[in-house]
């Protein structure tokens, strides 16, 4: 069933055989840096599924939000642009190569038509709305993350697919051929033209779509795209990794970090807000986007916190962020948007 399809298909084979020489794979499974609990203390499973299914009514917006339609096939070739989709999907056009990140167009951050819907107004974008691609990069395996109702269609608009270790046994299920698909481990890089690169790097995480957790990698990766460089954060808690990639690789003109759907139950898997701002700064940042808000709520906190705790903190701190509209380019050395358009949601 159609349904069941969805949920993907772990490695097994030769593909685990391959995995298991990672040195990130160990006992069984993929492991972070440091030890990370996913949920703290002794959290009642019942009692935290009853909270995320009555989850408060601030957690969504009250009125359709706002979304500016760009043309994402007319793009200008010459500067460096990103938009982004809301939650942790955008679009990256650099060099002349097209980028696209994690995409979740189907209106559902799960595996059924029902669960965890997308914010009124949000779903503007679809597959056809993108241009040809380079790379379709995906990042880990989590349902807000690899939407099997998008993978299909977007993948068939890329020359090539980017994601990390394990996650392309998912993708072969859905039917893109291998030969496309490019896994990366950690400290891996794949070179896409002479002077751009993308790296996979160390997040601090997890992955799975069943019962079964950790037997795909998660990753961030650093795109170095000529004389910029960009961060691509994925999901993360916060973690020593940040300022060793900015001691390697920065300093980034732009990082993309999450900042929302955090929890005082599971504070090593996801950022406070306060946290990806000392992870730009870790990162040696001369710019932050906030994402993984504005599309999903995941967590029990008010939808547009996340943005306004990060300018809070971010103004402490003397650290330059963007907040675009969904759909609202950003282009490197020339457009930062910055108006509060959530305001009033």
């Amino acid at each position: 069933m159609a349904i069941f399809k969805a949920f993907g298909k772990n490695p097994s084979g030769s593909r685990l055989a391959q995995i298991a020489e990672s040195p990130q794979y160990r006992n069984g499974a993929f492991q972070n840096l440091s030890p990370t609990k996913l949920m703290a203390g002794n959290q009642s499973m019942v009692k935290n599924l009853w909270r995320f299914l009555n989850k408060p009514a601030a957690t969504r917006p009250t009125r359709p939000v706002p979304v500016l339609k760009t043309d994402l096939k007319k793009i200008s070739l010459k500067e460096t642009t990103v938009v982004w989709f809301g939650h942790s999907s955008y679009f990256i056009r650099t060099n002349g190569l097209n980028i696209l990140v994690d995409p979740v167009f189907g209106g559902h951050a799960s595996p059924f038509p029902f669960g965890v819907s997308s914010f009124t107004g949000t779903d503007l974008y679809s597959v056809d709305d993108l241009p040809e691609l380079d790379v379709l990069l995906i990042t880990h395996d989590h349902y807000d993350h690899l939407d099997h109702r998008t993978i299909p269609g977007a993948a068939a608009k890329a020359k090539r697919v980017i994601t990390s270790l394990g996650v392309g046994s998912h993708l072969v299920y859905w039917g893109i051929a291998a030969e496309k698909i490019t896994e990366l481990d950690w400290y891996s890089s794949v070179q896409l033209l002479d002077a751009i690169s993308l790296t996979a790097m160390p997040a601090r995480h997890f992955s799975g779509r069943g019962f079964v957790r950790n037997q795909t990698l998660w990753s961030s990766f650093v795109l170095q795209a000529g004389e910029q460089v960009i961060y691509i954060g994925a999901d993360s808690g916060y973690d020593v990794h940040f300022k060793n990639i900015g001691e390697e690789y920065g300093p980034f003109d732009l990082v993309i970090l999450e900042s929302g759907q955090y929890n005082e139950n599971w504070p090593l898997i996801h950022m406070m807000p306060e946290q990806a701002v000392q992870a730009s700064l870790d990162l040696k940042a001369k710019l932050l986007l906030p994402v993984h808000w504005g599309k999903f709520a995941l967590a029990l906190h008010p939808w547009d916190e996340p943005v306004k705790r990060v300018l809070e903190k971010a103004a402490e701190l003397d650290m330059d962020v963007t907040t675009p509209m969904i759909g609202e380019p950003v282009i490197l050395g020339a457009n930062y948007p910055r108006s509060n358009w959530w305001i009033g949601l």
